[in-house]
């Protein structure tokens, strides 16, 4: 979602390309040596950061924006704006190959959130106005559209607010279950309290709905981000923004197989009976080494923005390689910035 908030200039544009490279684990004594300088917490560390995109354009469209990142079927990386665009960049150097233009079935410009790459390569993507979730070609044709449930809709249609619906989107492993997470509370619910909407794939890659969930955020912060691990539970994220002071992110792990199905309760208030999806705290996003970079604005660590995307890119002696993205929100005291972390679940 963009952050409206006026912000304050600090300090003058960052260098086009900021990257710190940790060392390889050559050697056990090398890993120890990496986990101990680059922790974020016992779970968590950073190998490096990248502003390589920050402030560019590719073809004539800017570079930036970020709201979602998957891994396509080739190994390269797509990324989403939420203004419409659709990139694709090398894995390796963030370098731009590709952009595809999207649009509704009016050929009106999105506010996209969440992507998903699937397994036939098309792109699950949803838009957090209405709310909706489409299915695109590559090239940006409009394939399919899934069912919303009334009550997500953003009133006066149902219950939610603009610009706080589906943010997070993933599909569970085995590809059959697909995960949407709205951002924010809808109205008649507990406000730290949000919904996990789930769809059932059926014949023809279409997908119905399936069960909800309840997730209880914390104070002041929403969900900008989900990603399903290997094992069926989900990384999520949780972000927020607070003037004067910059943002706050922390990475969660949070398991929905034993939550109760809410899609039949019609107000969440943290009533008797509701099993709330169990969540763990993998690190806050500040506690991370700063690793030089640099903020353009007040931040608790000058490593952090407003970090919106998040993938996983595979595994390395047990952890999990997540890589995250900031949403510079095509603005002055805001950076683009990719985030390199190993995380153990």
């Amino acid at each position: 979602m963009r952050l409206r908030t006026v912000l304050a200039t600090v300090t003058a544009a960052l260098a086009a390309v900021t990257t710190l490279t940790a060392a390889g684990p050559a050697s056990a004594t090398a890993a120890t040596t990496r986990t101990t300088t680059h922790a974020c917490s016992p779970a968590v560390s950073i190998d490096r950061f990248s502003d390589a995109l920050d402030k560019t354009t590719y073809e004539g469209t800017f570079v930036g924006n970020f709201s979602a990142l998957a891994v396509d079927r080739d190994g390269s990386l797509a990324a989403l704006e939420d203004r419409s665009s659709l990139f694709g960049l090398d894995a390796k150097t963030l370098r731009p190959k590709d952009v595809v233009q999207l649009a509704d079935e009016k050929g009106a410009a999105l506010d996209s959130e969440g992507l998903v790459v699937d397994r036939d390569g098309t792109r699950l993507i949803t838009s957090e106005t209405e709310p909706s979730i489409r299915r695109y070609s590559r090239a940006g044709k409009i394939l399919d559209r899934l069912p919303v449930p009334s009550s997500l809709l953003v009133a006066p249609a149902g219950r939610a607010t603009s610009n706080q619906t589906f943010e997070g989107l993933t599909l569970l492993p085995g590809g059959r279950t697909l995960v949407a997470s709205m951002e924010n509370a809808i109205s008649g619910d507990s406000t730290d309290l949000v919904r996990f909407q789930t769809w059932t794939r059926t014949s023809g890659g279409h997908f119905r709905l399936g069960a909800q969930y309840a997730y209880r955020i914390d104070a002041g912060l929403g969900v900008p981000e989900v990603q399903a691990t290997p094992d069926g539970r989900l990384l999520v994220l949780e972000r927020g923004f607070t003037s004067g002071v910059g943002n706050t992110v922390r990475l969660y792990l949070a398991d929905p197989r034993h939550a109760t199905d809410t899609s039949g309760v019609e107000n969440l208030t943290g009533q008797a009976g509701v099993r709330v999806i169990r969540k763990t705290l993998l690190a806050d996003i500040a506690d991370c080494p700063s690793l030089g970079a640099t903020a353009k604005q007040p931040q608790p660590n000058p490593l952090l923005d407003n970090i919106e995307g998040m993938t996983i890119t595979g595994r390395d002696q047990g952890r999990l390689k997540v890589l995250l993205v900031s949403d510079d929100n095509q603005g002055a005291t805001q950076t683009t910035r990719f985030y390199y972390l190993r995380v153990r679940i």
